[in-house]
C-alpha cells in the first residue's frame, strides 16, 4: 500500500515512475528501463537496499539512488554514502523534501550522462566515425548520425547504394562501434560465389558432404559467430539459398551441408544490394519473406553526385592518404582542377574518386597532374549543378585544409600564410565546416 501511494505521488509530482516488488525485480527493470533515479528502502526481504546499491555501482550506470530507511541508523547512512548513495532520508518523510530529492538526483544523473557522452565522443568515436564516412554535406551527416544510433542496437540491417557508395565501410563502422566490436567480421560478397557452391560457403560441410569434401569445412555463418556477418551483393544470392538463409536467420542456427548437428548462433547479419530488394521482391527476384526478415533497419547510401561539394573534401582526404602510401608530396589543386571535380558525375561514386586521387597522386604522363585530362569528358552532365559561390566555396575549403595540413594544423602559421586576419579564417573554418 505505501509503495503504491508512493507512486501515484510521485507521478502527481510529474515523474515518470516503474514500480519493482523487490530488489530483484528491480535490477531485472533496470536493463530495459535505465532510469536516472532509483527510490529504495533499505531493509528488504532478500537483497537489502545496500547491496542494490552496489550492484547498481557495479554495472557503472549513470543511475543515482535514494535510500529510505525506517531506522534511524547513522553507521548505515555513512556506508550508503561511501557506496554512492545520491541521498539517504528517514522515514518519516516529509514528501516535498523527497520530491526535491530526487529532482536533484535526477539533474545529476543528467549531467553524468551528458558528460559520458562528451567523453565518447572525445575518445573518439564521434571523430574516427567522420574521419571513416568522410563529408560535411546534410546526407553524411544524417548518415553518420543513423550509424551511431543502429550501432549499438542488435538488429540486422540492410544497405542500400550504388556501386562504389561504401557500403563495406558503412558495415565496418556498424561492427566497431558496437558491443560486437572485439569479434570477427565477415565480408562474404554473394555474386563472387558460384550457386552450386554458396551453401557449402555460407553454412559449412562435413567431410564428405558431397564429391571434394575431404575435409570438413566451417561456413561463414559459423565463422562469424559473435560477430558480423555482411552478405554483399545479396540480391544475386540464388532463391534456394536464399530460402535456407532466412531459415538460419530466424532460428540463429545453422547446419552444415552433410549434418544433423545444429550450431547455435549470436551474430549480426548486414545485407549490402545495390537495387532496391523490395522491387527486387516484387519480381519474383528476390525473396519477400527474407526481406522483411533483414529489414529491421534501412540505410540508403547517397551517390557522390547528390553529395555536393563533398567529392572536394573526399578528393582530399584520398589524395593526402596516397601520396604518404607513395611517398610523394601532396601535389596542389588548382580551381581548374576543383571545378573538373564539381563537374564530374561520379558514376563509380567513392570508389572511382579514389582511383583518381591515386592517379593524381602518382602524376604518371603528362596529363598525370590535370585532373580534367584523368576524368575526361565521359559522364560530365550538360550543366553542372555547382553554382560559383559553390565552387568558391569548395576551393576556399581545399586551400585552408591544405594549409592546416602543411603547417600541422597551426592557425597562426595559416593565417601569416594566408594573409588573412584571424577572425576571417575561423569564420571561413566555421562557414566551410573545416576541422583541424
Amino acid at each position: 500500500m505505501v509503495r503504491v501511494a508512493l507512486e501515484q505521488w510521485l507521478r502527481l509530482s510529474g515523474f515518470a515512475t516503474y514500480v519493482a516488488s523487490d530488489a530483484r525485480e528491480g535490477l531485472a527493470l533496470l536493463d530495459d528501463v535505465h532510469p536516472m533515479v532509483v527510490l529504495s528502502d533499505v531493509r528488504m526481504p532478500g537483497i537489502s537496499g545496500l547491496d542494490l546499491l552496489r550492484a547498481i555501482r557495479e554495472r557503472a550506470t549513470a543511475t543515482e539512488v535514494i535510500l529510505i530507511t525506517g531506522h534511524g541508523d547513522v553507521p548505515m547512512a555513512v556506508e550508503a554514502m561511501r557506496d554512492g548513495a545520491f541521498d539517504f532520508l528517514q522515514k518519516p518523510y516529509v514528501p516535498d523534501q523527497l520530491v526535491k530529492a530526487l529532482h536533484r538526483a535526477g539533474e545529476q544523473s543528467r549531467l553524468k550522462r551528458e558528460i559520458a557522452e562528451l567523453r565518447r565522443r572525445l575518445d573518439g568515436g564521434e571523430i574516427e566515425l567522420a574521419t571513416r564516412l568522410v563529408g560535411t554535406s546534410p546526407v553524411m551527416v544524417d548518415l553518420r548520425r543513423a550509424v551511431r544510433e543502429l550501432a549499438p542496437i542488435p538488429a540486422d540491417v540492410i544497405l542500400q547504394g550504388e556501386t562504389g557508395t561504401g557500403k563495406e565501410v558503412v558495415a565496418r563502422c556498424l561492427h566497431d562501434f558496437s558491443p560486437r566490436a572485439s569479434g570477427p567480421f565477415v565480408a562474404l560478397n554473394c555474386a563472387a560465389i558460384p550457386a552450386e557452391l554458396i551453401e557449402s560457403e555460407l553454412f559449412g560441410h562435413e567431410a564428405g558432404a558431397f564429391t571434394g569434401a575431404k575435409g570438413a569445412r566451417i561456413g561463414k555463418f559459423e565463422f562469424a559467430n559473435g560477430g558480423t556477418l555482411l552478405l554483399d551483393e545479396i540480391e544475386s544470392m540464388p532463391l534456394l539459398a536464399q530460402a535456407k538463409v532466412l531459415r538460419v536467420i530466424q532460428e540463429r542456427q545453422v547446419e552444415r551441408v552433410g549434418s544433423n548437428r545444429q550450431i547455435q548462433l549470436d551474430v549480426r547479419i548486414i545485407a549490402a544490394s545495390k537495387v532496391d530488394l523490395i522491387t527486387e521482391s516484387e519480381a519474383g527476384r528476390f525473396r519477400a519473406d527474407l526481406y522483411y526478415r533483414l529489414n529491421m533497419a534501412t540505410l540508403a547510401l547517397p551517390p557522390l553526385r547528390d553529395r555536393g561539394d563533398d567529392c572536394v573534401l573526399l578528393f582530399h582526404h584520398f589524395l593526402g592518404a596516397a601520396s604518404k602510401r607513395f611517398d610523394k608530396p601532396v601535389p596542389v589543386l588548382h580551381p581548374a582542377d576543383v571545378n573538373a571535380l564539381l563537374m564530374h558525375a561520379w558514376p563509380g561514386n567513392v570508389r572511382e574518386l579514389k582511383a583518381a586521387a591515386d592517379r593524381f597522386a602518382l602524376g604518371l604522363g603528362s596529363t598525370g597532374r590535370s585532373l580534367d585530362a584523368i576524368l575526361g569528358p565521359r559522364n560530365r552532365p550538360a550543366s553542372s549543378t555547382a553554382s560559383l559561390a559553390e565552387r568558391v566555396a569548395a576551393y576556399e575549403r581545399h586551400v585552408i585544409e591544405a594549409e592546416l595540413a602543411r603547417h600541422g594544423d597551426s592557425i597562426s602559421a595559416v593565417v601569416d600564410a594566408l594573409q588573412v586576419p584571424r577572425r576571417t579564417l575561423s569564420e571561413k573554418m566555421a562557414r566551410l565546416g573545416v576541422r583541424r
